[in-house]
């Protein structure tokens, strides 16, 4: 009995002491953070890891999204004649990735075509595995399309005399080309050009002459430069109802024998030289109205000249005329007389139309330079000059201003005014007579266009002028200067000329017309009133002879629209 007590005894003390030590060990916190420790460090790991292969995830799916969007454009280029499908596969292989490329779907349509690829690339993940996601691949997919929606572009090109030689040649070249660009392709027709040469001036067709209300008409063949009023820069077309006035085909500048002794009006002081005419008759720089036809434009192209002084405005305002939907009646007339082809029908159409686009590319290598005119009063219209039918030998009627000694008498002769005694009035029978002078079979009142159709300004106004009303050598160069400064004025001073300038190009913009504005080699304010004319910065090119064709072929390619959709 005794020892089976004893053996109770060492359980029951072998109990309370385990007991003891295990409340011991629950009340011991020593060694808790080394748990949390290694709990932590754990997590951390994972999310380093997680984050290591999101990093790769997002490189590689970056690097094939741009891969993608690169040779996919490259591909959608109307301008590049290789399959397209092939395009985008050499184009992945050159950037190493051409394993990662899984689809091409190509869509090539009349003046349209649409490239879509798509890749899947293996980021190879080095820890997702442990969240049981084996694999993670990178996915992206690009899609580009190119095309001509109806488009109408005016060509504005400045052919003044300091485009002689190279830069001429060039322009050329590369206006050119840029038609080239623009029409490739299109077999619908749904661009159209206009081509604006300009110098001082705008020549106009007959048959678009025709189409405006235009006064003063001289019908000199291809002489038809209008002269607009300062009204028609209210809007951004030239209305067709406005009275134009038409520029006097005269010889202003060259200068005459100013010798007190008759000189025949058949002589080389009398007969004009329009060399120096602001509207010259020159068909190869007239206005091409809206054509589809490339090899057309690129013959009018090629056939420019040089000459003149520079007028970018009249050159603007009549290339933003000829895009605005106020000429569509004009156009349909002229379509249906087969001026314009039959292409163009529904041009030019509407500013707001979502499926059209109006460009304008405005080309100079000068600045404004103000030119003189006859002024309306002088340009037709009966004349106080009369020509007789016999000898051709002139009169003139002075109804005022006449010297004292020539009485009542009121038709000056010039060539009987032989002498400085009859200018002085000396001898007034000479030189003054009642009637015009007939030579016996009579005499004809001229228009004053026939007047400079056969003599210059310089001519009239002194043997007409200054030899008729000066009675001495001072006051014969003072009715000569004033004589000419009555006939002959400043068009408009190069400063309103910038204005005008300006406010065409505002109203381009507000009707949402694109402005593209190339300076070649021009001064610096021609650069200027370029820069401000064009839509933004970017649509501004200040070009050289050598790359003037490279602004050309930038602005082809703005025009014909390739876009990423995807």
């Amino acid at each position: 009995m005794r020892r089976a007590a004893t053996v109770y005894q060492f359980a029951e003390v072998a109990a309370f002491r385990a007991a003891a030590r295990s409340e011991g060990f629950r009340r011991d916190e020593r060694g808790t953070m080394v748990i949390l420790a290694i709990l932590l460090l754990t997590m951390m790991l994972m999310m380093g890891g997680l984050a290591v292969d999101l990093m790769r995830y997002e490189s590689t799916r970056v690097n094939l999204q741009q891969s993608l969007d690169r040779c996919t454009l490259t591909a959608a280029s109307l301008r590049q004649q290789q399959d397209p499908e092939s395009v985008v596969r050499d184009c992945m292989l050159k950037a190493g990735i051409a394993d990662q490329l899984a689809s091409i779907t190509v869509v090539d349509g009349m003046n349209y075509r649409s490239v879509q690829s798509a890749g899947v690339a293996d980021t190879r993940p080095m820890f997702l595995h442990m969240l049981g996601i084996p694999k993670f691949d990178a996915k992206a997919g690009s899609k580009a399309e190119q095309g001509l929606s109806n488009i109408e572009i005016a060509l504005v090109l400045d052919v003044s005399g300091s485009m002689s030689g190279t830069k001429l040649a060039n322009l050329k070249l590369a206006a050119s080309e840029f038609i080239d660009t623009v029409f490739a392709q299109d077999v619908d027709h749904r661009v159209s050009v206009t081509i604006v040469p300009y110098n001082a001036q705008v020549n106009l067709p007959v048959t678009l002459r025709d189409q405006f209300n235009v006064v003063h008409v001289a019908n000199v063949p291809d002489v038809n430069c209008a002269e607009l009023p300062a009204s028609v820069y209210t809007s951004a077309a030239i209305p067709l109802t406005t009275a134009l006035p038409m520029m006097a085909y005269a010889d202003v500048a060259s200068s005459t024998t100013k010798s007190t002794s008759f000189i025949a009006p058949t002589s080389s002081a009398a007969l004009p030289n329009y060399g120096s005419v602001s509207c010259r008759p020159n068909p190869v720089n007239l206005v091409r109205l809206p054509q589809t036809d490339p090899v057309t434009l690129k013959a009018q192209i090629n056939a420019l000249q040089a000459g003149g002084n520079t007028s970018i405005t009249l050159g603007m305002k009549w290339g933003l005329t000829l895009l605005d939907p106020s000429m569509r009646p004009a156009f349909a007339d002229l379509i249906g007389r087969g001026v314009i082809p039959a292409a163009a029908t529904g041009r030019p159409f509407d500013h707001d139309d979502t499926h059209a686009m109006k460009v304008v590319v405005l080309m100079t290598d000068g600045e404004h330079v103000s030119h003189s005119r006859v002024v309306d009063a002088y340009k037709t219209g009966a004349s106080p000059i009369w020509r007789s039918t016999g000898d051709g030998l002139y009169s003139v009627r002075h109804t005022t201003g006449r010297p004292a000694a020539a009485g009542t008498k009121e038709y000056f002769v010039p060539h009987l005014c032989v002498s400085t005694a009859c200018t002085d009035g000396s001898n007034t029978a000479e030189a003054w007579r009642a009637t015009p002078w007939d030579s016996g079979l009579g005499s004809v009142q001229q228009d004053w266009k026939d007047v400079w159709a056969r003599m210059k300004l310089s001519y009239v106004a002194w043997q007409f002028y200054a030899r008729a009303l000066g009675t001495s050598s001072t006051t014969r160069n003072a009715v000569y200067n004033s004589t000419v400064s009555t006939i002959n004025q400043t068009y408009e001073s190069a400063a309103t000329m910038d204005d005008h300038l300006q406010a065409s190009c505002s109203q381009a913009r507000d009707e949402g017309v694109v402005v593209f504005g190339i300076a070649l080699e021009a001064p610096p304010h021609g650069q200027d009133v370029i820069r401000n004319c064009a839509s933004s910065v970017g649509h501004y090119y200040d070009a050289s002879a050598l790359t003037i064709s490279t602004a050309f072929r930038s602005i082809a390619t703005n025009i014909t629209q390739l876009k990423l959709t995807q």
